[in-house]
């Protein structure tokens, strides 16, 4: 186990315990309301593919299945600080709302008939019956619990505990298909919303839900409206032509996050840490946004140098790809959106909404970081594609160490060491907020 397990804050058996006292309880309550509610329903339907007739039933994957109740509880033994300790409940309380409203909002049932079994897996089984209905079914609970208990215990699993604890929850997550407990569409809307329970829940940086602040810059409005619109042209044929048309309502949900991250969230609900990965959780969830975000970066700039000279072992240019990024002994990095790719370089993350200019303070962070690691030999200042965000910090890094008198000079400068740059009137305006921010404007307020 990790050594990080033995460094554990004292009394943390009781919060755990209490945790559980309140979840348990709920757990069986509203998933037992929920079946209660939906069996009194006489428009209860099936989503279930043809294929799924030849899922074998394998009676001792009851044995899979039923284990997750034991890692359930065995899991709040784990975290090794109070925040972890509740980020875990909260997680596990998340799926738990989260799945009993979508049961009660589209109630599905499991549409295949059971054989009689018997021995110990019957037993098991009939355990099982005494308690779950076949009600109930997308998102699937048990996957949706599956994830935040896989991340909660792969925390702490190395080596060979590693691989096989992913073996035995690979195997409770194909059991819900093998006991014919759930049918297909249940495993990957289970999956979601559980990767959506651990992207609310961090353990690093602020809860999404409590940086919510309503976006109050009419651009950043009309790109969450435009992702949101995108969004819905893509539910829009997964619910009305179902089947492989299914798999659509992937890419709406990655671009509804994108769209309340420019309009509730920020940059922060991208969640890129200070490695410059972005979290698992959000990796999953904006899976489709990402391949296309990167395409789009790649497809802007082939035709252009991925970086060019500015001055003063300063570089300006695109995220660097694989092999791109071991000319530079360090990064500043204004791309919120993508990960960044570092081999031992020094690093700093300013994470800046694509297609919006930085703020005044972000201006003043990256500036005080390219100066900071400029020093340790070339120095990369990127976004997704060079041209802007990157571009307006490097700027600011011109004015604020007195390498340019002002504003026009630092873009003139900018423009001549990368002629694509889009610097306009709001890119402006941030850089002049920086000034007057650090009190060191040498060319006085704007006129």
């Amino acid at each position: 186990m990790n050594r990080e397990a033995t460094l554990r804050e004292a009394g943390l058996w009781k919060r755990g315990v209490l945790w559980l006292l309140l979840l348990a309880p709920l757990f069986f309550a509203s998933y037992g309301f929920a079946n209660w509610l939906t069996a009194q329903r006489a428009d209860i339907g099936s989503l279930v593919f043809a294929w799924e007739s030849r899922i074998p039933l394998w009676p001792w994957s009851i044995v899979p299945y039923w284990s997750i109740d034991l890692l359930y509880g065995l899991s709040f033994l784990l975290p090794a600080s109070r925040r972890e300790m509740d980020r875990h409940a909260l997680r596990l309380l998340s799926a738990q709302l989260i799945c009993i409203v979508g049961f009660l909002l589209w109630p599905l049932r499991f549409s295949f008939e059971r054989p009689a079994l018997e021995g110990l897996f019957g037993w098991l089984f009939d355990l099982l019956m005494g308690f779950d209905k076949p009600f109930n079914q997308a998102p699937s609970l048990h996957i949706t619990l599956l994830v935040v208990l896989w991340v909660c215990f792969a925390r702490y699993a190395k080596g060979l505990w590693r691989g096989l604890l992913h073996g035995w929850f690979l195997l409770i997550g194909l059991s819900v298909l093998t006991t014919w407990q759930h049918h297909f569409i249940d495993v990957p809307t289970g999956v979601l919303v559980g990767w959506l329970c651990v992207w609310l829940w961090p353990q690093q940086g602020r809860s999404p839900l409590r940086q919510m602040r309503l976006a109050r810059d009419a651009r950043r409005w009309r790109l969450a409206l435009g992702y949101a619109l995108a969004a819905g042209l893509c539910l829009v044929p997964a619910i009305t032509l179902g089947g492989a048309w299914l798999w659509l309502a992937w890419p709406a949900l990655s671009l509804l996050l994108v769209a309340l991250n420019y309009a509730l969230f920020g940059a922060e609900g991208f969640q890129k840490q200070s490695d410059g990965r972005l979290s698992l959780a959000a990796s999953w969830l904006l899976a489709p946004y990402l391949v296309m975000a990167w395409l789009n970066s790649r497809l802007w700039t082939h035709r252009h140098p991925p970086a060019d000279p500015v001055g003063e072992g300063v570089w300006l240019g695109r995220l660097p790809g694989s092999g791109e990024a071991a000319r530079f002994a360090a990064l500043v990095d204004l791309c919120a959106e993508l990960p960044t790719r570092t081999t031992g370089q020094a690093y700093r993350s300013v994470p800046v909404l694509d297609l919006t200019p930085p703020s005044a303070h972000a201006c003043l962070q990256a500036a005080q970081s390219i100066e900071e690691l400029r020093h340790r030999g070339p120095l990369l200042v990127c976004c997704a594609l060079g041209y802007s965000r990157s571009a307006t910090a490097t700027a600011a890094w011109l004015l604020h160490h007195g390498h340019c008198r002002d504003v026009p000079a630092a873009l003139a400068r900018i423009r001549q060491a990368r002629p694509q740059v889009v610097l306009g009137a709001a890119q402006q305006q941030a850089l002049q907020a920086m000034l007057q921010l650090n009190g060191s404007d040498p060319a006085g307020p704007p006129a």
